[in-house]
């Protein structure tokens, strides 16, 4: 129970934190659609990268450690575009208009982008691990 509850927990500051990275960034640069599943997708892209530490040793460097964050995250925002704009037409994004876009979902300059969030979301997770959970103190490898 105590892992669910940290879980969730670490799942709503990582889905809010999503959410709110779009919602700026769609209200004062693309004004585009604001979808809740960017909650969603925020919160599972946060466990995923928080959990690095937990599955992978501490001495990966973080520059592993946000390229494996980028994949993941590029992955998942693929699959749940080619849901929600693809399948579903709900146009939340189209990055078309992009180089190197796959179907419009995704694209060589937004994952670049995700690399550097990574390492900020690998950081503040294991920040939130240490502080509120009295987890392992961070310590890290840059390369």
């Amino acid at each position: 129970m105590k892992t669910l509850n940290k879980n969730f927990t670490l799942f709503c500051v990582g889905g809010s934190i999503y959410f709110l990275l779009e919602v700026l960034w769609k209200t004062l640069v693309t004004h585009s659609v604001i979808h809740w599943s960017m909650f969603l997708l925020g919160g599972i892209c946060f466990l995923i990268i928080g959990g690095l530490n937990e599955y992978i040793p501490w001495d990966w460097s973080l520059v592993k450690q946000g390229l494996v964050g980028a994949t993941a995250v590029t992955t998942l925002e693929f699959i749940f575009g080619c849901i929600l704009n693809l399948w579903l037409h709900l146009g939340i994004w189209d990055y078309s208009h992009l180089p190197l876009n796959i179907l419009g979902q995704v694209c060589l300059p937004f994952s670049i982008l995700w690399f550097i969030i990574s390492i900020v979301a690998i950081f503040l997770d294991d920040y939130l691990r240490y502080k509120w959970y009295g987890e392992e103190k961070p310590h890290y490898h840059l390369i």
